[in-house]
């Protein structure tokens, strides 16, 4: 939602949606799975089936957009949080590869040793031959001499029966941490196969949305239809606003800093980014269409951390249609300000924050343009210009 919140690209090459392979990605699934693992597949696989659902209704219909991309958002969401997984998963294999290898490296070197000892011996028994042991046993000497050559060769022996045992036993623990070895790395490569599943499949959950808004930005009944949506959030989004505004937020939302009002031309902006959509009258460059965008738009990449301007107490955080993920900030005075098309949303409901806590990072959730965070100032429900509240940008 880009543009106020609209904001389909004017001229967009048509596409098609394309996302046949997705479920059968999606259903593969390392064997043995735990119950727990199949129940999130299966949450899984419903999120990308009512994407699907909704994409194909959509494109039959040409109505219901802002279902279709939430639909969309929240498969990719499900996929995301599959892919942080995976890349878990993959990260800790090859870290208990490392160990294992590393545990075989160690035990290949030991038992080494121990056939290199092993090795003297025999070639020092060969040399003395079968009788070389009696030989020395019964050389002059008195009984003295002969119960300290008995005690030697009884040493010579116990040493003997010790290095065959070592050998033994290190050769198990090689061959059982080679076993172990080729076990993590089979544990690896699956971990690695899946994730470029998961990947895969994300990418074109996001490649299906980008093909959707081509389609939508290629005609012009579907980019009304899309204003006329978009229209209908931002009013929801008043409403909203409206209704928090009568609500009471417990303790003063601005107590913790300088009343909001003050504050008019001193914000921080919520992130270092510049800004690509502004306050006020759009007209599409293409169709003519007029809109009015209620705040500002920052091109940032995904995950660009988003802080608050101000002090103030969360009073909405979750999706919202036209906007994806939400927040909303109530700082006091009937002042909120809002972030929207968030890829996280990092605070919950109730929270009081400080200025420049973070609240979530920046994604595309219900947006049509890419990664974006759509911001808002208000007073009560009125909209107002954030650029007038925002401090200049340093010059560098």
């Amino acid at each position: 939602m880009s543009a106020g919140p609209r904001g389909a690209p004017g001229r967009l090459r048509r596409r098609g949606l394309g996302a046949g392979a997705l479920l059968a990605v999606l259903l593969a699934a390392a064997p043995g799975a735990r119950a727990e693992r199949e129940a999130e597949l299966e949450q899984l696989r419903s999120a990308i089936e009512a994407s699907r659902q909704r994409v194909g209704a959509y494109e039959r219909e040409g109505r219901g957009l802002l279902e279709t991309l939430e639909a969309l958002d929240r498969a990719a969401a499900a996929l995301e949080a599959d892919v942080r997984r995976a890349a878990g998963e993959a990260e800790a294999a090859r870290r208990s590869l490392a160990s294992l290898e590393a545990a075989r490296e160690r035990q290949g070197r030991r038992l080494a040793g121990t056939r290199a000892a092993l090795a003297t011996r025999a070639v020092a028994l060969y040399k003395a031959g079968e009788v070389g042991p009696v030989r020395v046993l019964f050389a002059p000497g008195g009984p003295r001499d002969f119960l300290a050559r008995v005690g030697a060769l009884r040493r010579l022996i116990g040493r003997d029966a010790e290095l065959l045992a070592r050998h033994r036993e290190q050769a198990a623990a090689l061959a059982e941490a080679e076993s172990r070895a080729r076990a993590a790395s089979a544990r690896e490569a699956t971990a690695a196969r899946e994730l470029a599943a998961r990947s895969a499949a994300l990418d074109r959950e996001r490649e299906g949305k980008r093909r959707l808004v081509a389609r939508i930005g290629a005609d012009r009944a579907r980019e009304r239809g899309a204003l006329i949506e978009f229209e209908t959030a931002a009013r929801a989004l008043e409403q909203a606003l409206g209704a928090l505004e009568e609500e009471p937020a417990g303790p003063e939302a601005g107590a913790a800093g300088p009343p909001f009002a003050s504050l008019r031309g001193a914000l921080p902006a919520p992130l270092e980014a510049p800004i690509v959509g502004e306050f006020g009258r759009v007209v599409d460059a293409e169709f003519r269409t007029k809109t009015f965008r209620k705040g500002v738009e920052f091109a940032a990449p995904r995950g660009t951390p988003v802080a608050a301007v101000a002090p103030g107490r969360v009073r909405y955080a979750g999706w919202f249609s036209g906007y994806g993920r939400l927040v909303i900030l109530d700082h006091g005075d009937q002042y909120f300000s809002v972030s929207g098309h968030l890829d996280e949303v990092q605070v919950s409901v109730g929270q009081t924050l400080a200025r420049g806590d973070r609240i979530g990072s920046v994604g595309e959730s219900g947006s049509l343009a890419g990664p974006r965070l759509y911001f808002e100032i208000r007073r009560g429900s009125e909209p107002l210009d954030p650029r007038q509240w925002l401090a200049p940008a340093p010059v560098r």
